[in-house]
């Protein structure tokens, strides 16, 4: 608590960013954590919330009364109230149902509208808080309705003013930058058909997968994007930091598929749960190894009659394993960013193996002269350099087309990439190695 003291000491508490606040809490014992909540602004707790480790909601629950979480919730804006009552509800669904029945109707009525829409769907994520005028407004009204609203706190971030019809679908977006130099005794549809400038607005249906989304603002640079209805009126917007913060779960999401970890199970303080969804994943790649083993069982008179076999044999397995992940990854992340299209499987696949290929042939030789150097055998050196280059052509090869068969199946091209590439990599490096050697050397 003392350096949330210190804090309070030098700083308005009211005027600090809730992410600053929210660090200051990850900081404190367990046992100051409640006198530390209560010391926060109760028009930030529910953004400080949203801000710390879901491990530390449950304790910001349970220190905070129904009231007190009401008047949080309805601090917060559309897409955040939503978000901030889903966790609720995973915590104590009937702590959640109080709040929900104490939220004002205009609350409830947002939070309800946007909880239909799926996880996947762009949605989902938007903000119902919206500054918007119709053509035919003039622009000095608007300007001022625009500062009342924002002394109110009735909007925040305002990027772009959306103009709209008499039936509310979407017609034009306009930079706050912009409407400042627009002629204020004109109507805003006067200033736009004046102006040489492009005010077509950029905007995504409400249906539309959130990654399309996520493309969008990479692809136009955007800080907002407007979202309509398939009939073209408009419902709401999605703001960037949102688009961050999807990026960021996302990579995430990415980097724990592909070591074997489930996301959700790691950001839970429940050891047992973790534990049980690593051990899918281990008990998997344990029959995997079991594979691999056959495989050399199949092989234990020639490893009995050379044990140079046995020493050399791992190398050719771990080059193939690193060399496919690396392909593996590039594949991987590029469908995620967009940048592989549905006619650039041959594409890519070429690339990846003439990489592959390209480096076995040049570390073929390295160890082939090692190998024959090493145990007096230039034989050795061939059989294991041949292996090194079917190893990496195969690692490379399988690296790029198990990910877009998987996107082909619509799964996940994370999950479950690397045990089938790895057990590939293996059966094929070890097959390669002591098949040759069989019926090269003996």
């Amino acid at each position: 608590m003392n350096q949330l003291q210190e804090y309070l000491k030098s700083h308005d508490i009211s005027e600090m960013h809730p992410s600053d606040i929210a660090k200051i809490l990850k900081n404190i014992n367990d046992e100051e954590f409640a006198d530390a909540v209560k010391l926060v602004p109760k028009d930030l707790v529910g953004d400080v919330a949203l801000a710390l480790p879901d491990r530390f909601f449950d304790d910001v629950v349970e220190h905070l009364s129904v009231d007190e979480l009401s008047h949080a919730v309805s601090e917060l804006e559309s897409d955040d109230q939503v978000d901030f009552m889903q966790e609720l509800e995973e915590v104590d669904e009937e702590k959640a149902s109080e709040v929900f029945e104490s939220l004002h109707e205009d609350d409830q009525e947002e939070i309800t509208q946007l909880q239909k829409y799926e996880e996947h769907q762009a949605g989902a994520y938007m903000q119902l808080e919206l500054f918007t005028a119709y053509e035919d407004e003039i622009v000095q009204d608007v300007i001022k309705r625009f500062a009342r609203l924002r002394k109110e706190n009735e909007v925040e971030n305002v990027q772009n003013l959306f103009i709209i019809d008499k039936a509310q679908k979407l017609q034009y977006a306009v930079g706050l930058d912009d409407l400042l130099i627009f002629d204020f005794s004109k109507t805003v549809i006067e200033n736009i058909n004046a102006s040489e400038e492009n005010f077509d607005p950029i905007s995504q249906i409400d249906i539309e997968d959130i990654k399309e989304v996520v493309h969008t603002f990479e692809e136009y640079d955007l800080s907002v994007l407007a979202i309509t209805n398939s009939y073209g009126v408009l419902l709401g917007r999605i703001t960037s930091d949102d688009i961050y913060d999807i990026i960021n779960e996302h990579a995430t999401e990415q980097m724990y598929n592909l070591a074997g970890v489930d996301d959700e199970a790691e950001e839970d303080d429940e050891i047992i749960n973790a534990g049980r969804k690593r051990a899918t994943w281990l008990g998997l790649n344990l029959f995997t190894a079991i594979a691999a083993s056959l495989v050399i069982g199949l092989f234990s008179d020639t490893l009995q009659s050379i044990v140079a076999l046995a020493i050399l044999m791992p190398i050719v397995a771990s080059m193939g394993g690193n060399a496919g992940t690396q392909s593996l990854t590039v594949v991987v992340r590029q469908l995620a960013l967009g940048d592989i299209s549905s006619g650039d499987a041959m594409r890519i696949i070429k690339k990846e193996v003439l990489i592959s290929l390209g480096n076995g042939f040049v570390f073929a030789v390295i160890i082939g002269i090692i190998a024959a150097i090493w145990f007096h055998a230039k034989m050795l050196g061939v059989v294991i350099a041949l292996s090194m280059v079917i190893n990496l052509f195969m690692a490379g090869f399988f690296g790029a087309t198990i990910p877009l068969f998987l996107k082909k199946m619509d799964v996940d091209p994370a999950i479950g990439s690397t045990v089938i590439l790895t057990t590939v990599t293996d059966i094929v490096g070890f097959f390669s190695f002591l098949g040759l050697a069989t019926y090269i050397l003996l």
